[in-house]
């Protein structure tokens, strides 16, 4: 029982309520009465509490607090005490006391319960929290905590706070541009463009975490137009009401289409928002040109082995020191150099590596070529990207500067990395032309047998044709006579007048009577007809006799200053090259 706060009298925990609407009159308990049995005060506790009026606001307890608080002996409600208060209470109003005191914590799961002091002699619940009534945080939340974040990737959990733990970007370094701009508290509008890896995302928080700012993220590829709509309407209110920025944070901004992008430009433009997007496309093709207008581009460097390796020592010290084991000796600096280089500059990708080398550098009887034998290596190749056009690109002029090392270098980079091979079979075909040209017609029949020997059977087979047509194409002599020709062509028809000058009159074709008697092909020489095919005859239209297209010599006249280290030049090395394919087939 407990004491009445305004009469003073014992009553019912559980009627204190009922006590207090009646003027302190009913459910008085009598000290001298005998204290009823469990079995009764259980049946009087639950036809009492189905025909309990509603009590004031004031003195109701929270429906989770009354459930959490269940009672014994004297006290009311149902009478059952839960397991984990059974055991450990007493019988007796001193019980009914202590587990008024037993709450549970909204900030826990289903079940958690606190335990803490009662907050006054009236015995009446308090809807202060743990930091009121002075007891210490619950343990439950702080040990989840723990186990969400060591459950993250190693990549997350080793992620930077603050620019001088970001490696490898001059832009926010001790004198970068950006990290000034934040450190003067000028964040503009931005996008950051960089490769996998390279600390766009941990730049984005950085920012927000040094503004102040509010910061939302969110990722293209799981948003819409709606849902940024929402946000800008918080951004508005929050910026009217207190002051406050927000930041927004869009990675793979790239995947908006273009109605999406511009769902972003009156708010960038009012300064309601502050957008950073982040991209690995080149975002002069993959961003509208308004939104680039808007916002200022940084573009995020690849990093070094050197600044991939300080990120995996730093991880791996803390990982140590933080799990409590042994430094493994499986782990020494020539491993983590092997990770590096893996990486390619991807530090995303050497934190997963160094996280599965942990994971294996403490088994039993493992050795330091069991754990490189382990590791996967992924070429980091983008079919869709930036790295197919420069990879096709670098193989194109590797064939043009007749280099057939590189070019099977990097014929073979898009045929590991899953690239089209037909694709690389309509560059070869243009090759032959474009490069080889007149200087030997014949490569430009290799060079679509090889496309359709491709189409017809397939990888991985079809990798050898393809080497076959690519060094071919590499050795065999260059001209470019045909396509500077049409080149010169296209140049002309850019003139003014030169597009639509009339075609000659006996060059046109008269296929019905009204045209013959204009004159249409009357006096038109049909070569066949005489010896050797000469005839005087014009063809360009009169504005452009005398224009040449076609030149008279393959290449260029340029010299190269840097040639004269090279014995022989260009023509030396191809012919180096025929000399060893030579010796090398003798050989065989």
């Amino acid at each position: 029982m407990v004491e009445c706060p305004a009469c003073g009298k014992p009553v019912q925990p559980v009627k204190i309520n009922d006590h207090l609407d009646s003027g302190c009159q009913t459910f008085i308990i009598d000290p001298s009465a005998p204290s009823p049995t469990p079995t009764q005060t259980q049946s009087n506790g639950l036809v009492a509490a189905s025909q309990k009026r509603p009590a004031s606001s004031f003195f109701q307890t929270p429906s989770a607090k009354r459930h959490a608080a269940p009672t014994n002996g004297t006290g009311g409600g149902n009478g059952i005490l839960s397991p984990a208060v059974k055991h450990s209470t007493p019988s007796g109003t001193a019980g009914a006391k202590s587990t008024l005191g037993t709450k549970r914590s909204f900030d826990e799961g289903p079940g958690a319960i606190e335990d803490s002091p009662m907050p006054d002699a009236s015995g009446l619940h308090s809807n202060r929290g743990p930091a009121d009534t002075g007891s210490p945080p619950p343990t439950g939340r702080s040990t989840k905590k723990t186990k969400t974040n060591k459950s993250a990737p190693l990549a997350e959990r080793m992620r930077p706070h603050n620019f001088d733990d970001v490696f490898g970007q001059e832009l926010v370094g001790p004198n970068g541009v950006l990290r000034s701009l934040i450190e003067t508290d000028r964040v503009p509008s931005m996008i950051l463009w960089g490769g996998s890896g390279t600390g766009k995302t941990t730049i984005a928080r950085c920012i927000a975490h040094m503004s102040g700012a509010r910061f939302i993220e969110m990722n293209a590829t799981s948003s819409g137009v709606n849902e940024c709509k929402k946000l800008f309407n918080e951004a508005a209110n929050e910026q009217s009401l207190t002051g406050r920025k927000t930041i927004i944070f869009c990675d793979e901004i790239h995947r908006f289409n273009k109605a999406q992008q511009d769902v972003f430009l009156k708010p960038v433009e009012a300064g309601t928002i502050t957008l950073i997007g982040a991209t690995t496309e080149n975002p002069s093709f993959k961003v509208v040109s308004a939104l680039l207008s808007r916002c200022r581009t940084f573009t995020l460097q690849k990093l070094t082995v050197e600044d991939v390796k300080r990120i995996l020592l730093r991880a791996l010290d803390e990982e140590i020191s933080t799990s409590g084991l042994q430094p493994s000796p499986l782990l020494d600096e020539e491993l983590i150099t092997y990770l590096c280089n893996f990486a390619d500059g991807d530090a995303r990708t050497a934190l997963n590596l160094l996280e599965l080398a942990l994971s294996l550098a403490y088994q039993p009887n493992m050795t330091k070529a069991d754990i490189k034998s382990s590791l996967t290596k992924t070429l980091v190749y983008d079919r869709a990207g930036d790295q197919h056009y420069d990879t096709i690109s670098a193989f194109h002029k590797s064939v043009r500067g007749s280099d057939p090392d590189a070019a099977l270098y990097y014929l073979a980079r898009m045929l590991q990395s899953g690239e089209d091979p037909l694709f690389v079979a309509r560059r070869m075909v243009v090759i032959a032309s474009e490069d080889v040209g007149l200087a030997d017609s014949s490569l430009l029949t290799l060079a679509t047998s090889t496309y359709t020997a491709t189409q017809q059977i397939g990888m991985p087979e079809a990798r050898i044709p393809l080497a076959h047509c690519a060094v071919a194409l590499c050795l065999a002599p260059k001209s470019t006579r045909a396509y500077r020709g049409l080149s010169n062509a296209m140049a002309a028809l850019r003139e003014p007048g030169v597009a639509g000058l009339p075609v000659p009159i006996h060059l046109r074709n008269a296929p019905t009577r009204l045209m013959r008697e204009l004159g249409y092909g009357k006096e038109y020489k049909y070569n066949p007809n005489y010896v050797d095919g000469r005839v005087k005859q014009d063809y360009l239209p009169d504005a452009l006799l005398g224009r040449r297209f076609l030149e008279d010599r393959d290449l260029g006249t340029e010299v190269d200053p840097e040639l004269e280290a090279v014995p022989g030049g260009v023509e030396g090395q191809a012919e180096g090259y025929q000399e060893g394919a030579m010796q090398s087939s003798e050989y065989v």
